[in-house]
């Protein structure tokens, strides 16, 4: 009895101390990997994204510029068109007693001509009133490219910090496969376990080891497209995510509240509701069709050096082909159903994806913290019954793998539910169009 107890006690310390050697040098490598790249690369926080996307996506800096031009047609709209002035020499030879001139003095006569359209009453009111719901619409579309590209940067975020972990998670879990491989070779020397146990060590690692490989590179795809919504090089190194924002408590996920906020904020919507308003003054521009552009002038002419005589004149465009104006008006009428549909559309699709968003946050928390306080404890738990029993020779390996399995999946599960409720937290915020 004695020899077996022997071989047992070395066995527990080796394990204790391999293990927590084995776990505090991958700690101890990746807290100096973290710290010397978070000195000199943004990605530790979602923030410090959201800041420079900000200041240099191109997607978002042309829209800012759209709106800004649209903003320039308001004015535009409301001006009167230019007046316009013409010159007209009458009898530039004198009856053939000169030869031609083009001084005004020496011909026969010389008549100026000033005219100045003027639109329908309530014409540019209108005109202007349209320009002023496009540049609205613009202004809204361009803040809904800036929702669209913070709720795609908060989505890499979080899939990063799910692959970051998952790889840290695996990592440790090798290292741990690599401390039972020893222990398996240990017990083998005493007699104690069969070969067998170590292979399966070996082939667990191997298998690990290929997942890390494929983790590694979708990691690297991961921060590629993070890169280019930061229009950063692609290769450019990203900081390891550190931090995820808080979750919305209960309270704050409201249905009904988070429905007013989307349709008041959302700014698809906003400016889907701005296209209604410009279609809704084209409808009145084409009724206005019906009516005449005036035209006023005023022409003195001028013989040798005096001006004589002075006319006025009044100039008007007949509308008298009405059935192309009531095409015209029944095109408007047309387009504007056509937006307040769209609009529609738009608000259906908004609530349903807002609700659906919605529950699943909610499942995210709850998966969570299951996890957390239920589930990772009970398998933590198992790990070390299952450890101490295969030092006690009282279970077999393949117990110990199992349990092995059952805490990595315990882990993962917390880890992709976080990822989960960040991603869902993003879809909510793009929606809303603003931070909840």
């Amino acid at each position: 009895m004695k020899p077996c107890r022997v071989p047992g006690a070395q066995l527990r310390a080796t394990w204790r101390y391999g293990l927590r050697a084995g776990l505090g040098a991958v700690a101890l490598a990746a807290w100096v990997a973290t710290g010397a790249v978070a000195q000199t690369a943004p990605g530790a926080t979602v923030e410090s994204l959201l800041e420079i996307a900000r200041q240099n996506n191109p997607e978002l800096a042309s829209m800012r510029h759209e709106a800004l031009a649209a903003k320039e047609r308001v004015g535009q709209a409301d001006a009167l068109p230019d007046p316009r002035f013409r010159l007209e020499l009458q009898d530039v030879t004198r009856m053939g007693a000169q030869n031609p001139t083009l001084w005004p003095a020496d011909v026969g006569s010389t008549r100026y001509t000033l005219t100045q359209e003027l639109p329908w009453f309530g014409t540019r009111d209108l005109k202007k009133a349209q320009a002023e719901y496009a540049a609205l619409g613009a202004e809204t579309t361009a803040q809904g490219v800036w929702v669209d590209v913070a709720s795609r940067i908060k989505l890499s975020f979080a899939q990063l910090y799910f692959l970051s972990r998952s790889q840290k998670l695996s990592q440790e879990i090798l290292a741990l496969m690599q401390r039972l491989e020893q222990i398996a070779q240990v017990r083998y020397a005493a007699g104690l376990a069969p070969q067998q146990d170590a292979i399966r060590a070996q082939t667990e690692q191997t298998a690990m080891k290929a997942e890390l490989i494929g983790m590694q590179s979708e990691l690297r795809q991961a921060q590629t497209r993070l890169n280019g919504l930061l229009a950063r090089p692609m290769q450019a190194e990203l900081a390891e995510p550190q931090t995820l924002r808080a979750l919305p408590v209960a309270d704050a996920l409201n249905a009904q509240a988070l429905e007013q906020r989307a349709r008041a904020r959302n700014p698809q919507l906003a400016s889907d509701e701005a296209r209604v308003n410009a279609a809704d003054k084209g409808q009145e521009l084409a009724i206005k069709g019906r009516y005449p552009t005036l035209m006023l002038g005023i022409a003195p002419t001028q013989f040798q050096n005096d001006f004589k005589t002075w006319d006025l004149m009044l100039e008007m465009n007949i509308p008298l082909w009405q059935g192309t104006r009531r095409a015209q008006e029944r095109e408007s009428l047309a387009m504007l159903e056509a937006a307040r549909a769209k609009r529609d559309a738009t608000a259906n699709q908004l609530l349903s994806d807002l609700n659906e968003n919605i529950a699943a946050l909610q499942s995210a928390q709850q998966t969570e913290s299951l996890v957390g306080n239920s589930l990772l404890p009970q398998a933590e738990l198992t790990l070390q019954a299952a450890l101490v029993g295969y030092e006690a020779g009282k279970v077999d390996f393949a117990t110990v793998l199992d349990a092995q399995r059952q805490i990595r999946q315990a882990k993962l599960s917390r880890i992709k539910a976080q990822a989960e409720g960040q991603a869902r937290l993003a879809q909510i915020e793009r929606l809303l169009g603003e931070d909840l």
